[in-house]
């Protein structure tokens, strides 16, 4: 995967010649000064990718033809859903960009009590555009040709007295007896990570109550964006497509 891959979100098709969007032109122009001729990747999140070349350049422009579609998919056999607590700061960008390398299926972010940053109306709707693009922009660099989704914010309490959806529902807990290892095998999961004060012991009982089994990921206290990111390797390593084959 040498060759530049962009995320294009409107659908593409075999023998297309398309516009690149705009974000996508400036970076092939200016950053890495690619030429026509020169050949990418191309996807549009719908599954598979296209080969593409460069047609013509017209400033920040950029035209491409696109060649037969390449079904290739390098998603995990395990579905995570990650339900992450708000980080402060840039560690929630650096969270949902390295889920999104470890083949997390979804992310949704929620508001817990101890949440240090607070996000609301107009905010949160941009940052929810923000984290997006960081998803998008993972997938390129990753090789995934299925974009996971960042669900709206909302507070965590609203979150879980929604209907569970199937699968495992698991939490990390300093102190929890249980071990992700002592658990059998599944196909579905959602993972609770709390902020960076951990999930409050009332949000814990209501988690509890929705079904979520508190884990442990040994006898360290990990931060939260330690935690969520560990959690998913163990479970690619145990369930996923980190086991090979």
């Amino acid at each position: 995967m040498s060759q530049p891959r962009f995320y294009c979100r409107e659908a593409l098709s075999a023998g297309a010649h398309v516009e690149l969007p705009e974000p996508v032109a400036r970076h092939a122009v200016r950053v890495l000064r690619m030429a026509p001729g020169a050949a990418m990747t191309l996807f549009d999140g719908r599954g598979g990718e296209y080969p593409a070349q460069i047609l013509r350049i017209e400033r920040d422009r950029v035209y491409a033809e696109l060649g037969a579609w390449n079904d290739c998919e390098r998603e995990s056999p395990l579905a995570v859903t990650l339900v992450q607590a708000l980080q402060a700061g840039e560690k929630m960008d650096f969270t949902i960009q390295k889920a999104v390398e470890l083949g997390v299926r979804d992310i949704v972010p929620v508001e817990s009590r101890r949440s240090v940053l607070r996000l609301a109306g107009e905010r949160a709707v941009k940052r929810q555009a923000h984290w997006q693009g960081v998803v998008a922009s993972a997938c390129e660099q990753c090789g995934r040709n299925q974009v996971p989704l960042v669900a709206p914010l909302e507070k965590l309490d609203n979150w879980l007295a929604r209907p569970a959806r199937p699968g495992l529902r698991l939490m990390l807990a300093p102190g929890a007896k249980q071990s992700l290892v002592d658990l059998p095998p599944v196909s579905e999961v959602q993972l609770l990570i709390g902020a960076e004060g951990g999930l409050d012991p009332q949000e814990m009982l209501l988690a509890e109550q929705a079904g979520f089994q508190a884990v442990s990921m040994g006898p360290r206290v990990l931060r939260t964006e330690t935690a969520g990111l560990a959690a998913l390797a163990v479970l690619q390593a145990l369930w996923g497509d980190f086991r090979g084959g």
